[in-house]
């Protein structure tokens, strides 16, 4: 957003049900907090907020976190003047019926946005911006608008913080990682925010016997799990795995977003997962590897693809991407040709680019408003 821009001070209502922690709630706590560092006044109804006493342990100023309850219960709420439904969650009919009457009764435009899953795939630029007219139910007549986040212009961009560059510019990451109690001497950090990826086995012994030692860093949760059971299994197998010790681990606590962000900072690899995360992760400039969300249908295959293509990513990133998402079958090959963060450096340095040219999701929400204001 430039400086100079300002919006007209709206009130917003933005609902998200939790389907992952880190997910949904994640995305739409940081669209909330974005739009109040732009004047705005937020209202986040959430079914399940419990992620957020460490996901924003110290809240944010002009956001209210209310519970999505069922029945929804207003209580003599007034909703504003913009709707937000994270991942298409289906907002009540009583919101809607009442969202209805109040911006008939002051004459305002129907403000009303169903915010997509993030994705580079084509269908994306076509779909972006898309009216949706209601047909039926106590919303007949008004209109949503499809909102896509996205990496290319004709899209709504990335969620970016005003703030994000000059945060980055001044980040200390030795202090940093004082302050989660490791004693940092200079080895390879790799961040690891995972399900349970089917590359895991062959990333553990690539790093193990690599000549620079690697500190890993293991988020907590299923990653964590993981990491554990994954070590528990090779050791029983072979004693003496990792006996030269290469390869340490570090499990974190719970991290705050604004530390999740410190982590993909401090890390010179970042292994991250579904979609709040890959996000950060482009805008911390580092090396990295997605493991995109598992789709019954194999959805997911294609979106990887797009992604990579999108990326510019070389040969080796791909291979890796397709073995640690379990896309492809193993190959017969030494583990560090695989592992090559240094060959990877380059087509993120040029998304990160490219991606600061845009405009970031929330200002692009912002335009629309103003537009249709």
């Amino acid at each position: 957003m430039h400086p100079e821009t300002t919006f007209p001070n709206l009130r917003w209502d933005i609902f998200c049900r939790v389907i992952d922690n880190f997910g949904d709630i994640g995305v739409s706590w940081r669209l909330s907090c974005n739009l109040a560092q732009h004047g705005q006044t937020v209202r986040l109804w959430v079914d399940d907020a419990t992620a957020l006493n460490w996901i924003a342990p110290s809240g944010m100023p002009g956001v209210e976190v209310r519970p999505w309850t069922t029945p929804l219960g207003l209580g003599g709420i007034t909703p504003g003047d913009m709707l937000v439904e994270a991942f298409g969650c289906d907002i009540d009919p009583e919101f809607i019926a009442e969202y209805a009457h109040s911006i008939r009764d002051r004459g305002i435009k129907c403000l009303w946005i169903n915010l997509e899953y993030l994705s580079a795939e084509g269908f994306v630029q076509r779909c972006h911006g898309l009216p949706s007219p209601v047909m039926s139910g106590p919303g007949k007549g008004l209109t949503k608008h499809f909102f896509y986040p996205g990496f290319t212009a004709g899209t709504g961009g990335l969620l970016r913080e005003p703030d994000l560059l000059e945060r980055q510019a001044h980040f200390d990451r030795k202090i940093w990682l004082q302050h989660q109690g490791l004693n940092w001497q200079g080895e390879r950090l790799v961040s690891l925010f995972c399900y349970e990826p089917a590359g895991l086995s062959d990333l553990l012994d690539a790093l193990s016997e690599d000549e620079q030692a690697t500190c890993l860093l293991v988020t907590p949760g299923r990653a964590s799990a993981a990491v554990q059971a994954e070590v528990s299994r090779k050791m029983s197998l072979k004693p003496s795995w990792n006996k030269g010790v290469p390869l340490s681990f570090f499990h974190l606590p719970r991290l705050s977003q604004q530390d999740f962000d410190h982590l993909l900072w401090a890390s010179d690899v970042n292994f991250v997962r579904g979609e709040d995360s890959l996000a950060r992760a482009l805008w911390a400039g580092k090396p990295l590897v997605w493991q995109i969300y598992p789709q019954d249908d194999g959805a997911h295959g294609p979106k990887l693809s797009a992604f990579l293509d999108w990326l510019n990513a070389p040969a080796s990133l791909r291979q890796f991407h397709q073995r640690w998402n379990g896309l492809t079958a193993l190959q017969q090959q030494p583990h560090s040709q695989e592992f090559s963060p240094l060959d990877w450096q380059t087509c993120v340095d040029q998304a990160r680019v490219r991606l600061l040219q845009q405009e970031d999701l929330g200002t692009q929400l912002l335009q629309f408003c103003s537009k249709n204001h």
